[in-house]
């Protein structure tokens, strides 16, 4: 059996199960929750976020609300995004212009190490993924493989309502594991403020490297990465006997 005859089974399956389908649903309805309000607050001009300006993301935040029209024009396509995906007709174009927009979001928390969307954002480009999958068969005409010749639409009518237990098994553990993950992979992180930065030296091996990185981002505005490399060329803290 061929990739694509493999790939067109799978999906039978799945788009037949009717627990799928009401997850299909409850993405599509999240993740436009998601950009509504956030697409609203640029078409409007506000900014998104008071961070200051001293703050990575906040220094982007910043200079992103002041390049014009372009500020605005992405809260438009977060919006239409966000439409397109709540009409079932659309919603496969809204997957599809949605993805790169929550995949820029996602690149740049984990660059600017932002724990405002640290966790929200990995689990939306998931969910965004599970969308195009979901659309497999409206998108598998851009893939270099060789399409069957004829689809079984009559047994995609059948309605299968077993629950997928092994399925949501998986998407629990794929959550506990981006969980895990995002709350592990950084031993430090700037935080919104300097007070919830400096809260984290506390206890640790390099607490004054870590006051001075918190003061270098806080107080001082310097990019992310001169601070890191400060905070990881600094001694650990003497042992006291």
């Amino acid at each position: 059996m061929s990739l694509s005859s493999t790939l067109d089974t799978l999906h039978g399956q799945a788009k037949r199960n009717q627990w799928l389908r009401y997850f299909t649903i409850f993405n599509r309805v999240v993740l436009a929750m998601g950009f509504l309000p956030s697409g609203y607050v640029k078409i409007i001009g506000e900014r998104f976020t008071n961070l200051v300006v001293s703050h990575p993301m906040g220094h982007y935040l910043e200079a992103f609300h002041r390049t014009g029209f372009y500020y605005p024009f992405v809260g438009v396509m977060q919006m239409t995004a966000a439409v397109l995906l709540l009409i079932p007709r659309t919603a496969t174009l809204g997957a599809v212009l949605y993805f790169p927009i929550i995949l820029n979001i996602f690149v740049l928390t984990i660059s600017v190490r932002f724990v405002g969307s640290l966790l929200t954002s990995p689990l939306m480009v998931l969910a965004n993924l599970y969308l195009l999958c979901w659309d497999y068969d409206k998108l598998k005409y851009i893939f270099p493989f060789q399409q069957p010749t004829a689809t079984d639409l009559e047994a995609r009518k059948n309605i299968d309502t077993t629950f997928p237990t092994y399925f949501f098994a998986g998407v629990f553990a794929a959550v506990l594991a981006v969980g895990f993950t995002v709350t592990n992979m950084y031993s430090i992180q700037p935080y919104n403020n300097s007070k919830d930065c400096k809260r984290r030296c506390e206890g640790s091996n390099k607490s004054a490297a870590c006051y001075t990185f918190c003061d270098c981002i806080h107080q001082g505005g310097q990019p992310i990465n001169k601070c890191l490399d400060e905070y990881n060329n600094a001694p650990a803290d003497a042992v006291r006997k």
